[in-house]
């Protein structure tokens, strides 16, 4: 008897999906509660897990697909799955040695060479289908064999940075890649390119950021800051916090309840527009930019202002860890009344970063480098960083702008006031 495996409900006003990837394939035992594929929606990536334990039966849809909730995915069916599965590898054996040569070095499977068929990969979870695109266009890049990565990724699952690694813990392999990158589709011209559909993430991004740009009066107001006093402070203070709070110390903590407090002191920053009405929040809800595997996306600490900086980091903390996992939930990226982007982790300088809407105002933050500055006279070195804050202009003045920056700077370069609320 087989169990029908139907999408779930994923979120308010939530409707669709796309079939990310399958995390199960055909034959393979699964257990209750085992997720068996990935769903992409608008903001998050959601595991949809066996409602039985059995065999996994056939797959009702393909990777790429766009399903509605309640939709059927796939089948569970009855048994132990200990003999079902080898049952279903039997037939591997017999055109395994034909398939060897056929693959070629570095990737068998992952171009369209006659010849290569999914019981040709090494294990299950190895397969082209049990990849994510990222890390399917990674195996293709650096002509990666993925049956020879280790997984660091959920269940051991293959991340692009296990690809990129492996890649470059083998400087020989490059030359022996060459040949099978003539495989690959070729443009007119003759030189090979990769067509790779957009993510439902990534199709949303789009879609919001043009929309803002759109709509919004959108401007940008910068400052820098003097990391002095907040750099000497956590290299004072990271071991005792961590070893008490069980988390690092950041610079993020700092940078969140600063912005509470300027926040408060301009409200403005912290209102969206509704129609033809302002909503003031009286409240701090903090967006903040994290990475994972399928690209920034925005968790938010809710009541942030309430929060100590042991708080936001243990917060911000959890949010990194579950974005890398893949198990930030729907409504954990709803409701932020302002957004700070740290695109200093990836060394940048200055931005002007894009509004999420509904918020009217969003703060990023810039790597920090030594520079000459002038104080008391004195030519001095210190450690700087560029502020950016980009507004909606239709509702915030150029300088309700400045002053917030101006507020946050403060705070940041003497900490103590955020210690004292001043």
């Amino acid at each position: 008897m087989a169990t029908e495996v139907t999408v779930p409900v994923l979120g308010e006003s939530i409707t669709e999906a796309t079939l990310g990837e399958w995390l199960k394939q055909p034959g393979e035992a699964v257990a209750v509660d085992e997720p068996i594929a990935s769903l992409e929606t608008d903001k998050v990536s959601v595991e949809v897990p066996s409602p039985v334990a059995g065999v996994m039966g056939q797959h009702a849809v393909a990777v790429g697909d766009t399903v509605q909730v309640g939709a059927m995915l796939a089948t569970i069916d009855a048994g132990d799955g200990a003999a079902a599965a080898p049952a279903a590898a039997a037939p591997a054996p017999a055109p395994a040695p034909a398939a060897a040569p056929a693959g070629g070095e570095g990737g068998a499977g992952y171009g369209d060479q006659p010849g290569t068929s999914a019981s040709d990969a090494p294990a299950a979870g190895d397969s082209p289908a049990a990849l994510s695109p990222s890390v399917r266009r990674a195996v293709l890049e650096h002509g990666v064999d993925p049956s020879t990565v280790k997984g660091t990724g959920r269940d051991g699952r293959i991340t692009k940075e296990d690809v990129t690694a492996a890649a470059s813990s083998k400087p020989a392999a490059a030359p022996a890649a060459a040949p099978a990158a003539a495989a690959a589709p070729a443009a007119a011209s003759g030189r090979p390119e990769e067509r790779v559909r957009m993510t439902r993430l990534r199709q949303t991004i789009a879609k919001r950021l043009k929309e803002a740009q759109n709509t919004a009066a959108m401007l940008t107001t910068f400052n820098d800051v003097d990391m002095t006093a907040v750099i000497e402070a956590r290299a004072k203070y990271k071991d005792l916090f961590e070893k008490k709070h069980g988390v690092r110390l950041g610079f993020m903590g700092f940078f969140v309840k600063a912005a509470t407090m300027a926040l408060k002191d301009i409200p403005s920053v912290n209102a969206s527009i509704e129609g033809d009405d302002i909503v003031y929040h009286n409240y701090a809800d903090i967006s903040v930019a994290v990475s994972s595997p399928g690209g920034l996306v925005v968790p938010v600490i809710r009541d942030a202002q309430d929060l100590t900086v042991a708080g936001i980091e243990k917060t911000i903390g959890d949010f990194g860890k579950r974005a890398k996992d893949g198990t930030l939930k729907m409504d954990e990226m709803k409701g932020g009344t302002f957004t700070i982007s740290n695109g200093g982790v990836f060394g940048s300088l200055m931005s002007t970063p894009i509004i999420n809407p509904p918020q009217s105002a969003v703060l990023g933050l810039h790597r920090i480098e030594e520079r000459p500055v002038v104080r008391d006279g004195q030519v001095v070195v210190r450690p700087m960083m560029y502020l950016a804050l980009s507004y909606d202009h239709r509702l915030i003045d150029g300088r309700e702008a400045v002053t917030f920056l101006v507020a946050l700077k403060n705070a940041i370069e003497d900490p103590t006031r955020i210690l004292i609320d001043l």
